[in-house]
């Protein structure tokens, strides 16, 4: 990741403003309530903990009742992306604390807290680095090291022998608490010989090797599925524009990243017949969106190309929708944002809600993807780079046993991935923008209808929530988010 945390300015989403339906605020008397749709179920978060991810008293949708200022329409008819899932990144650092810190009976409830769609949030979806990044416990490590100043071309020394130790066990397990998780697959840095600077920290790729990078590629794809771990979608790149000294990185220009999809990497999936893993270009910050584009306008690219990755630690979310206007057969994906200790859980709760779970989705993204699944209490293991990242859960070892906290991001990400499952898509629904009631809708594989709803206002508010004809109210504190589902 870049240093430094996300920003917390962003005023506008680009979301369409519904307009309110009262100047002047209040509710409206109309004809008596009458209960006759279905039930809807709610959860709730607050900004001062009382309720984490806490079920509500359910509502039901009816005729008559009030009508609020604040009327979300809920449009099924309308829809767009479709939602691959949510989810974080089990990077070394992650694995290794899981791995080592806690019991055997800790590591399985804490896997069926992260991942069962019942009795957990659900997590579907994990971006897996390719070998070492700033948050490994094992120092800097590829798949195919080899002593300075050789080179291995043909990579006679590939092995993932490292990833068996923890990270392939704990992705097995992962994938029997939800079968429908999907991985995608990144590296940080390629092998040290690879690169014209010889290390994984910093410098340029040398293009003679890309040929041999793309069967770095493969081999990978290959070793995971064959433990069990389908791979579906990968990124030549980590932060392409981000090269420094202290963490595997690289910087890989947008002319380099495509010749390399368009030449090498896609042709070699292909020839493997791996074409079916999709090929995300990009995978850095929102204030860059000339980079993707001009992946995207190379012809034999794009023929390989599924679309955009972006991060949240520069720029603003609306880039996405820039990127998907001008290439509309090409989607998008939110791959990475961490957290910071010493930030507020109220404050988080508001921005990742505003920005991320609604913002990135109203964006097109088709996924949300945090940072570190889980670091210690000192923010680590750390391997150079951010020195207060936070997990999605906290692993503390300084007590005995060690304890397991979960974070703001844990109730974040269980707002939607616990409801909206891989393969639903985003549909239309109206929101009033930063400051006042924000929302996003979906509708699951089943038939079942998903709304969040954030109350980015200072004071509470009451909304109206109407569907097919019929509808219903409800309250939110200031800072609150809710996640309301019906069938």
């Amino acid at each position: 990741m870049s240093p430094g945390p996300p920003r917390r300015d962003f005023l506008g989403l680009s979301i369409a403003l519904a307009v309110c339906l009262s100047c002047s605020g209040g509710s409206h008397p109309t004809t008596p309530f009458v209960p006759s749709g279905p039930t809807v179920q709610v959860v709730e978060t607050t900004g001062d903990r009382a309720l984490l991810l806490q079920s509500q008293p359910s509502v039901t949708f009816g005729s008559g009742g009030t009508s609020s200022s604040f009327v979300i329409i809920v449009n099924p008819a309308t829809t767009y992306q479709q939602i691959d899932g949510f989810g974080a990144s089990l990077t070394d650092s992650a694995s290794w604390n899981v791995a080592n810190r806690l019991t055997t009976a800790q590591q399985t409830a804490l896997w069926q807290s992260l991942f069962s769609p019942t009795a957990g949030i659900g997590i579907s979806f994990l971006r897996q680095p390719m070998g070492a990044t700033d948050f490994s416990a094992s120092g800097n490590y590829s798949y195919d090291d080899v002593p300075a100043g050789q080179s291995d071309p043909t990579l006679a020394s590939f092995s993932l022998a490292h990833d068996a130790t923890f990270t392939i066990p704990l992705l097995q397990q992962a994938l029997a608490q939800n079968p429908a998780l999907k991985v995608v697959a990144i590296p940080w840095s390629p092998p040290a010989w690879m690169k014209t600077s010889g290390t994984m920290n910093g410098g340029n790729m040398n293009p003679a090797y890309f040929p041999s990078l793309a069967q770095y590629f493969v081999k990978f794809v290959q070793g995971y599925q064959q433990q069990g771990i389908p791979i579906y979608a990968v990124s030549p790149q980590n932060e392409p524009l981000n090269s420094t000294s202290g963490y595997p990185s690289e910087y890989l220009a947008a002319t380099d990243e495509a010749t390399f999809i368009g030449a090498d990497l896609g042709p070699a999936l292909s020839s493997a017949g791996l074409s079916s893993v999709k090929i995300l270009g990009y995978d850095h910050n929102w204030d860059n969106p000339a980079y993707p584009q001009a992946v995207l306008a190379d012809a034999t690219a794009a023929g390989y190309v599924a679309g955009t990755a972006f991060h949240c630690y520069a720029g603003d979310v609306s880039a996405q929708s820039t990127v998907k206007t001008a290439y509309p057969n090409k989607d998008v994906w939110f791959t990475e944002c961490s957290g910071t200790v010493g930030s507020s859980f109220a404050g988080d709760l508001a921005w990742n809600a505003e920005n991320l779970l609604i913002g990135a989705t109203r964006n097109w993204a088709r996924s949300i993807s945090l940072w570190n699944l889980a670091l210690d209490q000192n923010s680590g293991p750390q391997n150079g780079g951010c020195t207060n990242c936070r997990g999605v859960v906290t692993i503390d070892y300084s007590t005995s046993p060690a304890t397991v906290t979960n974070n703001v991001e844990y109730y974040v990400l269980g707002h939607l991935a616990k409801f909206v499952v891989p393969g639903a898509h985003r549909i239309d629904s109206n929101s009033f923008g930063h400051g006042s009631v924000e929302d996003v809708a979906f509708q699951n594989p089943d038939g079942s209808i998903v709304l969040l709803v954030l109350n980015s206002g200072s004071g509470t508010n009451t909304f109206t929530v109407r569907w097919n004809g019929q509808s219903f109210n409800s309250t939110l504190p200031a800072g609150a988010v809710a996640t309301f589902q019906w069938k």
